[in-house]
């Protein structure tokens, strides 16, 4: 396997649930030395999330792969000293606490930079370092609609719903990914020192808003929701056919809307000179979703796919996990990868995104069991058996 990218990078991880780790995760698929702090006893609350094999979450093996799990009780001080000696041999460390709990353990900015001064500190949290709501607690569901997202997910008239997954925390974590990845080049490429990255999760969600807040700064407009629609590009949209199933449409390119309606035999669409560009389409959006509906009704998914693909409109099946699972594609590029965990249970979990051809990620080891590198970390750090032997009769590691 080529050298990955990342080796030599060394990230002690403090952080639980989502975010945090799964800025690590991004940086361990390419090489980055990952260890994970875990509270002993029950560790990393995800362990227990969602559903589980003999214990353990399956999520664990996906957002847990490639990392080495440590166990120190950061609440006792010579567990806090722990932590800041492996800091001080780190190149980053990952923490998605509330704002001041790592400075109430004695493991501050200021603490770590003096001891390390090439250390970068990624920070993740609710509303961010600084500001009036720093304080408070933020997961992602109350980042996503304090961002704007819950407001425009569902159906006009209707209340919010959430897109089904914990966006405000993995879009946070790939922010912070960029940040690591931003700060080692400062550091290492231009003779920098380390710095500290500060992601909050509203903010990060807030940056994929696209034109709301120009729309509303020049126009005082204020998006609404519109299910299965995009306001102001038309036509894209999901649309019923034959079985009840729906299909997604996204034909709001100028040139393949006109092949679209030619294809659907509504050449008189096609050739208005009013719908030539997407500005007069959105005019008329109602009406060109009633056209494409009326056609897509009489069709089985698999034959409008089959005319839109000649036609070659961007279009696809509304997937299932089940169908990514069975889906050719997703196995012919690797995105599906089997590993088998510490309980001896083989699943399948997501693959290593973005693609690079002369560094690529991998997965190369399997999500670890809780503290199971305790004992190599520590010695690797220089200490002893009977140092270590005392530290776990004090239960300060596990």
């Amino acid at each position: 396997m080529a050298q990955q990218i990342l080796e030599g990078i060394r990230v002690l991880e403090l952080g639980q649930l989502i975010a945090g780790p799964f800025a690590a995760k991004t940086l361990a698929d390419f090489g980055a030395h990952v260890i994970k702090v875990e509270p002993p006893g029950q560790g990393d609350p995800l362990r227990k999330w969602r559903m589980l094999h003999e214990g353990t979450s399956v999520w664990w093996e996906a957002q847990s792969r490639n990392k080495e799990s440590i166990c120190i009780d950061l609440r006792q001080p010579k567990g806090q000293a722990l932590v800041r000696k492996l800091a001080a041999e780190a190149d980053v460390l990952i923490e998605n606490f509330r704002p001041g709990t790592m400075e109430k353990w004695g493991l501050g900015w200021d603490v770590l930079h003096a001891d390390n001064p090439r250390l970068i500190m990624l920070r993740v949290s609710g509303y961010g370092q600084t500001g009036p709501k720093k304080d408070e607690p933020g997961f992602a569901a109350v980042a996503e609609a304090m961002a704007g997202l819950r407001h425009l997910t569902g159906e006009p008239g209707r209340a919010p719903v959430r897109a089904g997954l914990s966006l405000g925390d993995t879009i946070a974590g790939l922010h912070g990914a960029m940040g690591v990845l931003l700060a080692l080049y400062q550091r290492d490429a231009r003779g920098g020192e380390g710095q500290v990255i500060d992601v909050a999760l509203y903010e990060s969600l807030f940056n994929l808003s696209e034109s709301l807040l120009p729309e509303y700064s020049a126009f005082g407009a204020v998006r609404q929701p519109a299910g299965g629609a995009l306001p102001g590009i038309a036509p894209s949209n999901a649309y019923p056919c034959a079985s009840g199933e729906y299909v997604l449409v996204a034909a709001n390119g100028d040139a393949i809307f006109k092949r679209m309606m030619l294809a659907i035999g509504r050449a008189d669409l096609a050739d208005d000179p009013a719908l030539a560009q997407n500005d007069g389409r959105v005019q008329r959006v109602d009406e060109i979703d009633a056209a494409i509906a009326a056609w897509t009704r009489t069709q089985t998914v698999e034959s409008v796919l089959a005319v839109l693909r000649d036609a070659q409109v961007p279009s696809g099946r509304i997937y299932t996990v089940k169908d990514i699972a069975e889906d050719p594609h997703y196995r012919a590029r690797g995105v599906i990868e089997s590993v088998t965990s510490a309980g001896g249970l083989t699943v399948e979990v997501p693959g290593v995104v973005p693609k690079l051809s002369a560094s690529p990620g991998a997965i190369h080891d399997r999500a670890p069991a809780l503290g199971e590198h305790t004992d190599a970390v520590l010695k690797q750090a220089g200490f002893d058996d009977a140092a270590i032997a005392d530290l776990r009769a004090r239960k300060v590691i596990a």
